[in-house]
């Protein structure tokens, strides 16, 4: 069935109800005294205003329906109650207009039913009963079914814009946060190669000289040469302890990184509107690089689906450094999912994980939980246990 005549069957449904009504009373009434052309006419101008009515809004409608009612008692008046079916039919028509009446109105016109006509009390009732049932189901159930789907459909809608307003918010700023990171990188690398530039080239220069008078006075005078030498061989394990130095001194710790990172992602939450708190417990120097890049790569995964989807007011990070164990938590107040399900997101989390000799838990009742508890392993917690 097509949308157009699921839309269109109430119609349809009462078209028919209209001919076979009418149809009713011309049978009775020609039967009893015969059919004039009055009462054809009035028959036709009568299902003509109501099959018209159709095609009009509200006002006019209501202005054909009782121009129908009124051919309606012209009909009674002139044949007698063999027209009082069609009657029932538009009294139920004229109370369908006026969709703010309360659903006990329907059941009014069942007094009509004790009128005495030719049909019988029995066909009354079982006529003025279906017209109640059918105008009652379609106005106030099928209806009011028919608008919630709607504003479903509309509150769907409106989602799926925000969630892609989100994404496209969201990529915009990864975007700006990359090229700032990299704006920083290629800042720090400037001053590292100006600080060496300035530490190093006069020592180097020197040197450079140093060896040219070397190789001129190797012949002339061996002893001085190899002084020279030397000089030049000390001078430049200085330099290499200066570079050293330097790199020790600008090289930022992989820990400092990471936090500077993690804080970096609760701003840029909490300039969303989404109030992002970080919380860390415990000896964090314990934790390794390897470990942070798992608790980092699998933080910014669940801050960025529950910024995507879980439509929450607040998320909580959390980091407990125990014994020989990390415990790392993601938590939101959002609406939280039925079920869990794999896509490339989790499965990555679970993924990094696996390898890092740790385990995951997921959990949705309030919001939705990321867990994550992780091994320090003693190798890699130890001072000497990673080298330059």
């Amino acid at each position: 069935m097509s949308e157009r005549v699921r839309n269109s069957y109430f119609i349809f449904v009462r078209l028919a109800l209209l001919l076979v009504l009418s149809l009713c009373g011309v049978m009775n009434a020609l039967n009893e005294s015969g059919v004039s052309l009055r009462i054809l006419l009035l028959v036709s101008f009568y299902i003509g205003l109501m099959a018209a009515k159709e095609l009009f809004e509200l006002p006019v409608r209501r202005i054909l329906t009782a121009l129908g009612a009124l051919v309606c008692i012209l009909l009674i008046y002139f044949e007698g109650m063999s027209f009082l079916l069609p009657a029932f039919f538009t009294v139920y028509e004229f109370l369908s207009l006026f969709p703010e009446l309360d659903f006990r109105w329907y059941f009014v016109p069942l007094l009509g039913a004790l009128v005495e006509s030719p049909y019988g009390f029995a066909v009354q009732v079982t006529v003025a009963v279906m017209l109640a049932a059918l105008y009652v189901q379609h106005n106030y159930v099928v209806e009011g079914y028919r608008k919630q789907m709607q504003e479903d459909v509309l509150t769907e809608q409106s989602l799926k814009k925000d969630i892609r307003e989100r994404e496209i918010a969201t990529k915009a700023e990864l975007k700006r946060s990359a090229l700032l990171a990299e704006n920083q990188i290629l800042e720090e690398r400037a001053a590292l190669s100006q600080t060496l530039h300035d530490k190093l080239g006069h020592n180097i220069n020197g040197s450079i000289y140093q060896l040219e008078a070397v190789k001129i006075l190797m012949e002339k005078d061996p002893e001085k040469s190899g002084q020279m030498v030397q000089a030049v061989i000390d001078q430049l394990r200085t330099g290499m302890d200066e570079i050293r130095a330097i790199l020790r001194k600008e090289r930022p710790e992989k820990k400092d990184l990471a936090l500077l990172q993690m804080y970096k992602l609760c701003e840029d939450c909490n300039n969303k509107g989404v109030e992002t708190e970080f919380e860390k417990e415990g000896d964090i120097t314990q934790i390794p690089d390897d470990l942070w890049e798992v608790i980092l790569d699998n933080a910014y995964e669940a801050v960025s689906n529950a910024m995507k989807y879980a439509r929450c007011t607040r998320i909580d990070i959390r980091i407990v450094v125990m014994n020989r164990l990390v415990r790392c938590s993601i938590s939101d107040n959002g609406i939280g999912c039925r079920e869990v399900k794999d896509g490339m997101g989790i499965s990555g989390m679970r993924q990094r994980v696996r390898v890092a000799g740790g385990t995951i838990d997921f959990e949705s009742e309030a919001g939705f939980r990321v867990s994550m508890l992780l091994p320090i392993s003693q190798d890699s917690s130890s001072p000497g246990g990673s080298s330059e």
